[in-house]
């Protein structure tokens, strides 16, 4: 795709967004929202976003968990436990195209805030709920987050299945896996939106999203195993077994480690014959890709025991030379430093309203005629005023509202104590 040097309008330019929502899931989600251009207003209660006070910061309210899922948004303060709070929000919510949440449902109905009353008043409006499970099931309105999703979902099955001990991945994945989920929903809702001229009720339950993606692969037999006389599943009946693989890592060099990955029947044959194993290239389990993966384990072990003999830089020039895909292992703090993503402008520094220097990620995606500048994450309430005074509303309500809210030029935020995990 050519680069486009006029920014173009942004793709979902004029589409307002009410955020009610915490932590990293919902936010992940309205970040990539506000990143393709909408009007995102991130509603938080007096005491703000929890993860306002996770990890270091330079002012309270501005914690660096809260930066990494918040940038291009605006900031309300409503107290929603009083009438005005509740009576304001029905406001932002009747000039939207998309109310999203992670409130559990009785609450939002219990203040008079359900997906009834507000798309009786406002039927354009796709309303979204974000959940841990779906309301149809058992599960519905118990608390989920990223450990218990990763638990129930078989992600935390899938390390032990690895490891020998059960684990969660060294990421918050639920979040972000289902954040994901939650964007392309949106999108699609509000497709269906501009040719029918309706909203809609949108639900993205965190364990069924989670299950969903994990499943893609690791079903695997299961597929074939349908109709009613089908016995209970066994460990035997799921798993991909090349992801599953114990000798599934990087591997071990002379001097280090790396990603040497033959794939293909071509990049075997071509690996195999540059160590001068043509015992392995005749070996009839290593003959197709299917064959491979059926006795993966049996191969990633020749593979370690071969890799162990060579430095990393030998590695690589062979890799390149035999088009095998390879990759040295970048460590967390050597990303940033990585030739490709410096080359690409992965990373960018935003300057604080105080003249520090922040740095983020930029999104990953490239659209060649929509460009959105990136801004920061907001204060706590920076922008009550503004987005609660265009409404609109009347005088007196205004008056109940806006003292609730910091002020916009002065610092803010919640003492950042120890708040929700994430």
């Amino acid at each position: 795709m050519s680069e486009n040097t006029s920014p173009g309008q942004a793709a979902l330019a004029g589409v307002r967004v009410i955020d009610l929502t915490s932590v990293v899931f919902g936010p992940y989600a309205t970040q990539a929202l506000a990143d393709y251009g909408a009007d995102v207003i991130k509603v938080e209660g007096p005491e703000g976003d929890s993860t306002r006070g996770i990890g270091p910061a330079r002012e309270p309210g501005m914690a660096t968990i809260f930066l990494g899922a918040n940038r291009n948004k605006r900031s309300v303060v409503l107290d929603l436990k009083s009438d005005a709070g509740r009576t304001a929000l029905l406001a932002l919510t009747d000039s939207a195209d998309v109310f999203i949440h992670n409130v559990r449902p009785q609450s939002l109905q219990r203040m008079g805030l359900s997906a009834e009353v507000m798309r009786a008043r406002n039927p354009r409006l796709v309303f979204v709920g974000l959940h841990g499970f779906g309301e149809l099931g058992p599960y519905a309105g118990a608390p989920a987050y990223d450990d218990i999703i990763q638990a129930l979902s078989g992600a935390a099955d899938l390390i032990h299945r690895q490891s020998g001990e059960p684990g969660y991945f060294p990421t918050i994945a639920a979040d972000k896996v289902c954040g994901l989920t939650a964007v392309h929903a949106v999108l699609a809702a509000l497709f269906q939106r501009e040719r029918s001229g309706v909203g809609q009720v949108v639900e993205v339950p965190m364990f069924e999203s989670m299950a969903s993606f994990l499943l893609v692969e690791h079903l695997y037999a299961r597929h074939l195993q349908t109709g009613p006389d089908t016995s209970a599943p066994t460990a035997a009946d799921v798993g991909y077994p090349r992801s599953m693989a114990r000798t599934r890592r990087p591997y071990r060099t002379a001097d280090g480690h790396a990603c040497v990955m033959p794939y293909s029947d071509q990049n075997w044959r071509r690996f195999f014959a540059a160590v001068e194993r043509p015992d392995l290239a005749a070996d009839p389990r290593f003959a197709t890709l299917s064959l491979r993966t059926r006795h993966i384990e049996d191969l990633l072990v020749q593979l370690s025991a071969i890799i162990a003999q060579q430095p990393t830089a030998h590695w690589q020039a062979l890799c390149q030379r035999l088009d095998i895909p390879f990759a040295p292992i970048n460590r967390l703090h050597d990303l940033e430093h990585d030739p490709h993503l410096q080359a690409v402008g992965f990373f960018q520094t935003l300057t604080d309203h105080d003249g520090q220097d922040l740095r983020f990620t930029r999104p990953p995606v490239r659209l060649s005629n929509s460009q959105v500048p990136a801004t920061l994450p907001p204060r706590l309430g920076q922008h009550t005023v503004e987005v609660l005074g265009s409404l609109g509303l009347a005088p007196e309500l205004l008056a109940q509202l806006l003292p609730t809210a910091p002020d916009a030029d002065a610092d803010a935020g919640p003492d950042p104590t120890a708040r929700q995990p994430v």
